[in-house]
């Protein structure tokens, strides 16, 4: 039986999949290999899920794991008992993301953050910057080097932000800013940031581990 995210104005929704080789980081596999690229996935949401928990030991927020790929019982047992998970579900990111935000509102949130496990760059400082901008503003984006969002965040759902997006592409962005336009929406930006996709953006990754381990 999947949990509920427990109630709190404050809701962090991380989108992540199970570590299986040949279905995760498909991107990086002629680099790492299908283990490599499985095994890349594995730490790169460990270290993301690290950040998220040292803003929990100050700051109220509760924490949802949307998973795909693998099963709860798997979920568990890699990243523990204590998390609360839920399926991402059927459909398109925009999709899958619109379930998770109108579930978390239903739920009595009143800022609700999602973010991925690509971006290293994402830490406590930013998820906080993000919930504050949220008093503010309507829309917090973070925006990626690829023309994508590592972080999207909101006050009540908004369906038309998720829907005809060309995911994966690098208008993502520029079009989720043209719906919000049309929705007269506030916006406001955290720092950009790059993803890690491609083989190309291994270096950003080695990088984040060596700061850590200088730490």
């Amino acid at each position: 039986m999947l949990k509920s995210p427990k109630n709190s104005k404050q809701h962090l929704i991380i989108f992540t999949r199970y570590p299986e080789p040949g279905k995760t980081k498909t991107r990086l596999i002629p680099a790492l290999g299908t283990v490599g690229a499985a095994n890349l996935q594995r730490q790169m949401t460990e270290y993301t899920l690290s950040q998220v928990q040292k803003l929990q030991a100050s700051t109220a927020i509760s924490l949802e794991v949307r998973f795909a790929g693998g099963n709860l019982q798997l979920m568990q047992d890699w990243l523990g008992f204590d998390l609360v998970y839920q399926l991402q579900g059927e459909g398109d990111l925009g999709s899958r993301m619109m379930r998770s935000l109108s579930y978390a509102f239903q739920n009595n949130a009143q800022q609700v953050v999602i973010i991925g496990t690509d971006c290293p760059g994402v830490n406590p400082e930013i998820l906080a910057t993000a919930f504050e901008q949220l008093h503010l503003f309507d829309l917090v984006l973070g925006p990626a080097v690829d023309g994508g969002y590592y972080l999207i965040g909101l006050r009540q759902p908004f369906p038309q932000l998720l829907t005809n997006i060309d995911w994966g592409t690098s208008q993502v962005l520029s079009q989720t800013l043209e719906i919000a336009q049309q929705l007269n929406l506030s916006v406001a930006y955290l720092p950009t940031l790059a993803d890690v996709d491609r083989p190309e953006d291994l270096p950003i990754w080695e990088q984040t581990r060596q700061s850590e381990r200088l730490r």
